[in-house]
C-alpha cells in the first residue's frame, strides 16, 4: 500500500516559529508534481516532537486536504501508548490513509512491551499502520522475530527500517507474510534493500530532490538497475551531507534555500552550524539547489 517512494516532510515554519501553512501546501505540491506516490507529515523529519498536540492535528488536516495524488501516512506515534492511540484516532479521523508509528522511545520496553504496544494500536483504529524502527532515535531494537510476530497482526501491514542492520531486515523480508511491506528508513540503503525486495524508501532527500528520489525508485521496482544506480552515484554525496547534524536540521537549511520555511528547526535543534554548511552547500549547488 505504501510502496514506492514516500517522503517524510519538514514542517516549514514562519519567522516567528509558527507553522507556515502556505510553504507546507506548496511543498506538497511540489512532491506530487515530481512523482512521489506518498507523503509522511508529521514524522521525526517533520518535528513532531515539537509540534503541540493541536499543531499536530492541523499538519495531518493539511496534508489530507492538500495532495490530490499522493497518499497520505500520518505521524502518529508515541512513547505513549494511550498518546499514540488518541493520535492514530485523530489521524483516520482526518482522512489519512495510514499511521507511521514510531517505536517507543526512551522507555526501552522489552520485546514483550513493544509488541503489546503495536497490537493496542492495531486493536484501536481501522486503518494501516506502518512500524518506525529507528534505534538511532528509540535507544532500543525491534528484533526480526518482533516485527515478524507483529506482522502478523491484523492492521500492521509494514515496516519502516532504519536500523541499518541488513542481516535483521534480510530475514524480515525472508519471513514477511504475503503483503506486508518492508520500507527503507535510509536513503542510502534504498538501494541495496531493494535489491533484496524492499518496497520502496521513506525519504528525507525527497524533501529538496522529490524527482530524482522518484526516478530513481520507480528504476528500481522496474529492475532498471544501471539507471537506479546511476542517480543513485548522483545523491550518495547529499545522504551523507543531510546528516552532518541531526535530522531534520540540514534538510530544514536546504529547502529554507529553496524557499519552503524559514530554513530553521525549533528548540532544542539549532541552525545548521557555519561548518555544517560548508559541507551542506557545495553539494546542494552541485544538485542545481
Amino acid at each position: 500500500m505504501f510502496a514506492g517512494i514516500s517522503t517524510a516532510l519538514i514542517t516549514p515554519f514562519k519567522a516567528d516559529g509558527t507553522v507556515d501553512e502556505d510553504a507546507f501546501r506548496r511543498l506538497i505540491d511540489f512532491q506530487e508534481k515530481n512523482g512521489v506516490d506518498v507523503i509522511v507529515p508529521c514524522g521525526s523529519t517533520g518535528e513532531s516532537a515539537t509540534l503541540s498536540p493541536d499543531e499536530h492535528i492541523r499538519v495531518i488536516e493539511i496534508a489530507v486536504d492538500q495532495a490530490k495524488k499522493a497518499k497520505v501516512l500520518a505521524g502518529a506515534g508515541s512513547n505513549s501508548t494511550a498518546e499514540a492511540i488518541t493520535l492514530s484516532r485523530h489521524a483516520e479521523d482526518l482522512g489519512a490513509d495510514g499511521v507511521l508509528s514510531i517505536s517507543p522511545y526512551y522507555n526501552k520496553p522489552t520485546q514483550e512491551g513493544i509488541y503489546l504496544h503495536y497490537k493496542a494500536i492495531a486493536e484501536s483504529v481501522g486503518i494501516p499502520i506502518v512500524v518506525y524502527n529507528v534505534p538511532g532515535r528509540t535507544g532500543s531494537n525491534i528484533t526480526s522475530d518482533t516485527m515478524l510476530r507483529m506482522a502478523e497482526i491484523p492492521g500492521i501491514d509494514a515496516v519502516k527500517e532504519a536500523s541499518g542492520n541488513m542481516a535483521q531486515i534480510q530475514r524480515i523480508i525472508a519471513g514477511r507474510p504475503k503483503g506486508f511491506e518492508v520500507l527503507s528508513g535510509d536513503d542510502g540503503l534504498t538501494i541495496p534493500m531493494m535489491s533484496i525486495g524492499a518496497d520502496g524508501v521513506i525519504s528525507v532527500a525527497g524533501n529538496c530532490c522529490p524527482g530524482l528520489m522518484s526516478r530513481m525508485v520507480h528504476y528500481m521496482e522496474s529492475r532498471l538497475f544501471d539507471e537506479a544506480l546511476g542517480i543513485n552515484k548522483m545523491l550518495l554525496p547529499l545522504f551523507s551531507a543531510l546528516f552532518v547534524e541531526s535530522n531534520p536540521i540540514p534538510i530544514k537549511f536546504a529547502m529554507g534555500r529553496l524557499g519552503f520555511g524559514n530554513g530553521t528547526p525549533r528548540l532544542p535543534l539549532t541552525p545548521l552550524s557555519e561548518n555544517g554548511q560548508a559541507l551542506l552547500v557545495p553539494v546542494l549547488e552541485e544538485l542545481g539547489l
